[in-house]
């Protein structure tokens, strides 16, 4: 509808169940929630402990602060309590990981020691005091604590990889590494087992075997689909090794390598850039802390993919306390933190991310994000505007900048920014080109400019001729404006044809036919509607006007007061609300429209099917995290109940923490949606887990 716009394989699945007993132990609730992005962050309110006398009320406060991922309330909560009832032993647990995943890793280590003979988080004290222990540089203690004898395929290979760490930090290189290379485990391991002896060769001098071990992680498809974060990491750890041997083009063709696996992910752009000038940088790990800080981003970043939320920030909290710079683990964390609605949090990570990162510029963009969601709108311009300045050719600026513009509602400053965009392209015209062009038209349109507007829709259905977004929004335009009526109506079939199960799609189809009095066929398509996206207000409104217009005024007020419920903008409750009470008024018979073909709506007469306002301009979203390389990202017009139709879209740029399920649930309400991601992307169609941070992918539309 017009309105609204906007990572299995074995080893995949058994990480998920691992991340899901990690979870159940600390007692988590998902983090992500669709329009999370959407509203300002509320700033975090201090709560005084003191206060609390009972042990049930500091118990029962410590909790609500935990599950809303309100640490800094959560924890002297928790301490309280622990004075109230000191041999309670599960306030201790959830005192010790809250601790970590606020970053305060010394105190989470106090009390893991406490804790380290509680068999219920065992497995977390002994990773945490074993990492304390390498971090001292204390790697005797580190070895007498880090031991695994269970069944878990998954623990063993993170306690051995971090074993061998510290085995380097002692001196021990060759043994480190023969410990590596001598793991045996089920195939998943091969990614994370030819990672790490290639990154412990590299940081022992030993360049010949550290290039044949990174070598055959690179060429490994299946573990990059499985652990994207840590093949990530080969190919740039085996580029950084060829460009410092003096093998610039070899260094170029590792990354064009890791490209094939992972397109347009920007920070394999920037340290391509970096090499052609002549850059030589250093390994991203050369200590057995940074190497044991690897070993949990290695896994965290494979949980990522399948929603362990506290299970992954747990484990990047506590290898950023052993590696403070490493700007991927900084910028994972920043989107766990935008994910759980802690932007503020989120704004001091992606602050920390080095300068000579390749990831700097994607933090930057991040960052101008997240303070546009804490409110701070004025800064957000500024230091969006100032990234566009700074360079003016990368389109992810532009598009950063066009989202809190969409948000903002200010249609005029996004239109001129469109037009910077795509004058910085010259001449050059490209299919991913297309949304620019799209969103222009959306600016445009929203200023009532449509002379302006639908240029901009035919050129971007000229670089994307079978673009269900386009389509849907032209051909709705047109049908609303009585021009174009068959190929209007064409469109918005095509659209449905291509996107069957894109509610707002089909309520396009759905309204377009109410909009032309043919209200039988508006409620067919309005009912189907409503079944795929039953949570929406404006398509739950749409269809009790028709059923109103077929006789069924019950049902039409019960869908009035669904859409009541349902939280639509506060412009459309009154109205909707006169309907309840009144229904719609009689049609006007002459303005009643049999043919589609040949006759046009009734451009004003009726309240329920007046010419609708202009689509809410697109706010795109471009990477919440590790990279954010993407021409474009989604935007977020919003609908109004008489008016809405087409559905917006643009590429969106894999975060922190996306899977193909969290992003359709985030930024389109319903993980179920994934599936339209899943059809946009036929890369994804053979593994939907194969996701890297920074990728580009289509997405459908996102709610307002």
């Amino acid at each position: 509808m017009k309105g609204h716009f906007m990572r299995q394989s074995l080893a995949l699945r058994f990480l998920s169940s691992v991340a899901m007993a990690a979870m159940l132990l600390a007692g988590a609730t998902p983090a992500w929630s669709a329009g999370d992005a959407k509203q300002p962050a509320p700033a975090e309110e201090s709560f005084n402990a003191d206060g609390v006398s009972s042990f049930a009320g500091a118990f029962l406060a410590a909790r609500t602060a935990d599950v809303d991922r309100d640490y800094r309330n959560a924890i002297p909560l928790y301490r309280k309590a622990l004075e109230l009832e000191p041999d309670n032993t599960e306030i201790r647990e959830r005192l010790m990981i809250a601790s970590f995943l606020s970053g305060d890793f010394d105190g989470g280590v106090k009390l893991a020691e406490q804790l380290r003979s509680d068999v219920a988080v065992e497995r977390i004290t002994v990773i945490a005091r074993g990492l304390d222990a390498i971090k001292r540089g204390d790697y005797a203690k580190a070895d007498s604590i880090l031991k695994y004898e269970g069944p878990n395929d998954l623990e063993r290979l993170m306690t051995s990889l971090l074993l061998a760490w510290s085995r380097f930090g002692a001196g021990q290189k060759d043994e480190a590494l023969k410990m590596v290379t001598d793991l045996k485990g089920p195939e998943w391991f091969a990614i994370f087992r030819n990672y790490h002896a290639g990154a412990l060769a590299a940081a022992a001098g030993n360049t010949e075997k550290a290039r044949a071990l990174l070598k055959t992680a690179v060429i490994d498809k299946d573990g990059g689909s499985t652990a994207p974060d840590t093949y990530i990491r080969a190919v740039m750890a085996l580029a950084r090794l060829e460009a410092r041997e003096g093998n610039l083009q070899k260094a170029l063709d590792t990354i064009a390598t890791g490209d094939q696996l992972i397109n347009n992910y920007a920070p394999l752009k920037a340290l391509a850039d970096e090499l052609k000038k002549g850059g030589k940088p250093e390994q991203q790990v050369r200590t057995a802390a940074q190497g044991a800080a690897a070993v949990l981003f290695s896994i965290g970043g494979a949980l990522n993919r399948q929603g362990a939320d506290e299970a992954v920030s747990l484990y990047l909290n506590i290898a950023h306390a052993l590696d403070p710079d490493s700007a991927d683990t900084l910028v994972l964390l920043g989107g766990l933190a935008e994910a759980a609605n802690q932007p503020e949090r989120a704004i001091e990570f992606y602050r920390k991310v080095p300068s000579s990162s390749p990831l700097r510029r994607i933090s930057e963009l991040q960052l101008g994000l997240a303070l546009a969601s804490t409110g701070k709108m004025d800064d957000a311009r500024k230091h969006l505007q100032a990234l566009i300045a700074s360079d003016p050719k990368d389109l992810r600026s532009y598009l950063a900048y066009g989202s809190i513009l969409s948000d903002a509602k200010d249609y005029r400053e996004m239109a001129r920014n469109y037009d910077q965009a795509i004058a910085s392209l010259g001449a050059r015209r490209e299919k991913s080109h297309w949304s620019l062009y799209f969103q222009r038209g959306i600016a445009y349109e929203r200023l009532k400019e449509w002379d302006k507007a639908e240029p901009n829709f035919k050129t971007a259905l000229e670089l994307n001729p079978d673009q269900p977004q386009v389509l849907n929004y032209l051909g709705y335009s047109w049908v609303d404006m009585n021009r174009n009526l068959k190929e209007g109506m064409d469109m918005i079939r095509r659209a449905v044809e291509l996107r069957p199960d894109d509610g707002y799609i089909v309520d396009s189809l759905g309204w377009a036919y109410y909009r032309l009095g043919q209200f039988q066929d508006a409620v067919e398509e309005l009912e189907r509607a409503a079944e795929l996206k039953a949570g929406d207000a404006t398509i739950n409104d749409h269809l009790g006007d028709a059923y109103w217009r077929v006789g069924r005024t019950r049902e039409a007020v019960f869908q009035w007061q669904r859409a009541l419920v349902m939280k639509p903008e506060e412009a459309e409750i009154p109205k909707i609300n006169a309907k309840i009470k009144n229904g719609l008024p009689p049609l006007e018979p002459q303005k009643k429209v049999e043919n589609t073909e040949t006759k046009a709506p009734a451009p004003a007469g009726q309240t329920e099917a007046a010419a609708p306002a202009a689509p809410a301009a697109p706010k795109s979203e471009p990477a919440a995290t590790t990279t954010a390389p993407a021409p474009d990202a989604p935007a977020a017009p919003a609908a109004t109940a008489e008016g809405a139709a087409a559905t917006a879209t643009t590429d969106y740029t894999v975060a922190n923490g996306d899977s193909v399920w969290k992003i359709a649930a985030r930024l389109l309400g319903d993980w179920k949606r994934g599936e339209e991601i899943i059809r946009l992307n036929p890369a994804l169609q053979k593994n939907p887990d194969r996701l890297k941070v920074g990728q580009v992918l289509k997405i459908p539309a996102k709610t307002n």
